[in-house]
Parts: structure tokens; C-alpha cells; sequence
């Protein structure tokens, strides 16, 4: 299974995410964000626009490497891949 973690700020608007990284199975990102909005109602709506694409103000890291498909978000997964999520930050 994939280990997820995420960047403080999403707990603003999750709060129920656990502070230790999750485990979820899946062979894409894409299938890795579905797995993720059925635990954690929303959170793949506020990862991906209406399309399925990767909303502007996140980034998905796998393995520490930015995911090259942020269309359809089909960067493999493998069972021992690490995965950050980071939502953008931005002000004056």
C-alpha cells in the first residue's frame, strides 16, 4: 500500500485526516484520490477540479518527484511508493 501524507494546512479543511501517514491501495494517483474521497468525503473534490484534473493550488508528490500527469493523474503507484500532498500557498 501507498503511504500518503499531507501538508498541515489540509486539516484546516479535513480535520478528521490522521496525523500519520495513511495507507490506501491503488495503481495511480487517480486511484489513490478515489480511495482517499471515500474515507475523507470532499478531499477529492478539493485535489481535483470538475474534469478530474489536478486543481492548481495542489501538488501531488510521489516518490518526491511532482506528478508529471496532472490531467488524469495516471502516475503509477507502487506498494512501497511514498505519496505528499501539499496545497499551495499564497498572500501579500
Amino acid at each position: 500500500m501507498a503511504s500518503i501524507t499531507f501538508t498541515r494546512h489540509l486539516y484546516r479543511f479535513f480535520p478528521d485526516l490522521p496525523s500519520e501517514p495513511l495507507q490506501v491501495e491503488g495503481e495511480t494517483v487517480a486511484a489513490i484520490v478515489d480511495a482517499l474521497d471515500a474515507r475523507y468525503a470532499g478531499l477529492g473534490h478539493y485535489l481535483r477540479d470538475e474534469a478530474g484534473r489536478a486543481r492548481r493550488h495542489v501538488a501531488i508528490y510521489v516518490d518526491d518527484t511532482l506528478v508529471s500527469d496532472r490531467v488524469r493523474l495516471s502516475d503509477p503507484v507502487g506498494p512501497t511508493t511514498s505519496i505528499f500532498v501539499a496545497q499551495a500557498l499564497s498572500g501579500g
